[in-house]
């Protein structure tokens, strides 16, 4: 027993402490957090809007709607990722995890938009008439009626999202990017140890989910207890 442990002690040591790979990790976890902060934004922006063309009485925005979702929730991340980093911002001068979490955004808007129209749909019609009934534009009654009660109901699901999206920003390798995930790949190749680094990674991820978790239940009951039972 005392054996292994000194084999576990000496794998962890070459793979985290010598020449100081642990900073790797530390780099990877600051990568991850910012392009997924910036993706969950641009995905609750865009998610939004394309939610409202789906709802749309105007066929125009309701194709432009319906497009969007189909072919963002019909192909694959990685390869909106890979066409979106090297094709339309191959020429344009931008960091590269901001590349990648705009391409993160554009995929979780898809998703998104299907919560909010969802989470607006389940808002009885009577508190839209309500709203202009008293003399509120239509514009007014989604922000200040309809809006609010939806959020309550569609928050759970953002959180699902926001925390799938933590996972799926572990393919940014593909475009450069050194975030958990690839820094875990790296001391993998270096140190030509397979376990350690990959449940490293697990735990880093493992971690970093529940963190939030936590911080997005604390929320939810905030903006529950609002609600009369």
């Amino acid at each position: 027993m005392n054996a292994w442990f000194a084999e576990v002690a000496a794998t962890f040591t070459k793979c985290f402490i010598k020449d100081d790979r642990w900073q790797l990790l530390l780099s990877g976890i600051g990568v991850t957090i910012k392009v997924s902060l910036l993706a969950v934004i641009i995905g609750i922006i865009i998610g939004f809007l394309i939610a409202l063309c789906n709802l749309s009485k105007k066929k125009p925005l309701k194709i432009i709607g319906g497009v969007y979702t189909d072919v963002i929730r019909g192909t694959p991340s990685v390869t909106q990722l890979m066409i979106i980093y090297f094709v339309i911002f191959a020429t344009v001068n931008l960091d590269k995890w901001i590349i990648a979490a705009i391409a993160f955004g554009v995929n979780s808007g898809a998703y998104v938009s299907e919560i909010i129209r969802a989470g607006i749909l389940s808002i009885d019609k009577g508190q839209t008439e309500a709203g202009r009934s008293l003399g509120l534009s239509a514009s007014q009654t989604m922000v200040r009626i309809i809006a609010p009660q939806a959020i309550k109901n569609i928050f759970p699901a953002l959180c699902n999202e926001f925390i799938v999206l933590i996972k799926e920003t572990a393919i940014v390798g593909y475009v450069g990017l050194m975030d958990i995930q690839k820094a875990g790949d790296f001391i993998k190749s270096a140190t030509y140890e397979a376990f350690m680094p990959l449940i490293g990674t697990a735990i880093i991820y493992y971690v970093l989910i529940k963190i939030l978790t936590l911080l997005l239940s604390i929320v939810e009951k905030k903006l529950r207890k609002s609600d009369v039972r």
